[in-house]
C-alpha cells in the first residue's frame, strides 16, 4: 500500500531527522511604474516579508495568486531540475524575468551538527503539475507495452520465461517502440501514487505544484501522511502550492495564505476554499442523516 512505502523500513523507535534546507526566502519588493509586467504585477500590491520554511511549507491560494511562480522563481534561483525558464517578458531590451529573479534573495540553514549548508542535495526537485500528469501517461503507457506484448508471446506458444527473457533482450526492446500503445491499464490516481512512491527518496528538497492532481480526496490524505513521514524521518524538506482542503487539513505545514495582503501565516481552517467546503456540507448536513 501506497501509504507504508519507505517507512516501512524506518523503525517504530527511529529518531526523527527533519530538515530545513531553504531557511527563507525574499522576493524582489521592487515597484515598477508599468502595472502589467510580469511577475512584478504578480506581486505588486502584495507587502510580503520573506517566507521563512518549516520542514513543511504550504503556499495556499486560489488560482492567479501566484503560488506557482513563487514556486518556479525559487527553483531557478536555486537551479533546481524541473525549473521552468519564464519566457522573457521584454519591453525593449530588458527580461524583466530575470531581473526579477536576480532581485530575489534566499539562505540556506544548517545542517543537524550545526554547520551552514553550502549546497542544496543534488536529488532536490521541482515538480509542476503537468509533469506529474507527464510522468503519470508514460508509467501507463510502458506497462501497458510490456504487459501486452508478454501475452502476445505467451499466447503464441512461447514459455513465460523465455517470454520475459525475450523482451528483456535488444530486439524484444526494438519491438516495442513499433507497437502501438493500448489502452490504460492503471487510473490516474493510482498510476500517481505508483510515480509518487519510486520520485520522493530521503534527504532532499522537494517543490511541488498542486501534487494532488489526479487524486481521490482519501489518496490526496494518503499522499499527505507519507509527506509527513518523509520529512519527519527522512530529511526531506518541502515547499508545496495546493489548495487542497484534504491535503492542507493532513499535512504537519506552515501555511502561507497568499491570498491575503500580507501573505499571513493562517491555520488550514481559516482558509477560504476550506471554509467554502465545511459550508457547502454543512448546508447539507441533513441529507447524510
Amino acid at each position: 500500500m501506497f501509504c507504508s512505502f519507505c517507512f516501512q523500513s524506518v523503525s517504530i523507535c527511529a529518531i526523527i531527522h527533519t530538515m530545513i534546507y531553504l531557511l527563507s526566502f525574499r522576493l524582489s519588493d521592487k515597484k515598477l511604474n508599468d502595472p502589467n509586467i510580469y511577475p512584478y504585477s504578480v506581486f505588486r500590491n502584495k507587502d510580503t516579508e520573506p517566507f521563512v520554511f518549516s520542514p513543511i511549507t504550504v503556499l495556499y491560494g486560489n488560482n492567479g495568486c501566484g503560488k506557482s511562480t513563487v514556486l518556479n522563481i525559487i527553483a531557478n534561483k536555486l537551479d533546481l531540475k524541473g525549473r521552468e525558464l519564464a519566457t522573457p517578458n521584454t519591453f525593449g531590451i530588458l527580461d524583466y524575468c530575470t531581473a526579477f529573479e536576480s532581485e530575489c534573495s534566499y539562505c540556506l540553514s544548517d545542517d543537524e551538527y550545526g554547520h551552514e549548508i553550502k549546497h542544496i542535495p543534488q536529488n532536490s526537485r521541482y515538480l509542476k503539475s503537468e509533469d506529474i500528469l507527464y510522468e503519470i501517461k508514460k508509467i501507463q503507457q510502458r506497462q501497458v507495452l510490456a504487459d501486452g506484448m508478454l501475452y502476445d508471446h505467451v499466447k503464441g506458444g512461447m514459455d513465460l520465461k523465455d517470454a520475459k527473457e525475450y523482451l528483456s533482450t535488444k530486439e524484444g526492446k526494438k519491438q516495442q517502440k513499433f507497437i502501438e500503445f493500448a489502452q490504460e491499464k492503471y487510473s490516474n490516481g493510482e498510476t500517481s501514487l505508483r510515480f509518487f512512491e519510486e520520485f520522493l527518496l530521503p534527504d532532499a528538497l522537494y517543490l511541488l505544484d498542486e501534487p494532488e492532481v489526479s487524486l481521490s480526496p482519501a489518496n490526496q490524505v494518503l499522499l499527505a501522511e507519507e509527506i509527513n513521514r518523509l520529512s519527519r524521518f527522512l530529511g526531506c524538506q518541502f515547499i508545496i502550492a495546493t489548495h487542497s482542503p484534504f491535503m492542507l487539513g493532513t499535512l504537519d505545514a506552515k501555511i502561507y495564505d497568499l491570498d491575503s495582503d500580507d501573505y499571513k501565516v493562517s491555520r488550514w481552517s481559516e482558509l477560504e476554499n476550506v471554509r467554502y467546503f465545511y459550508e457547502f456540507f454543512r448546508k447539507r448536513k441533513n441529507e447524510f442523516k
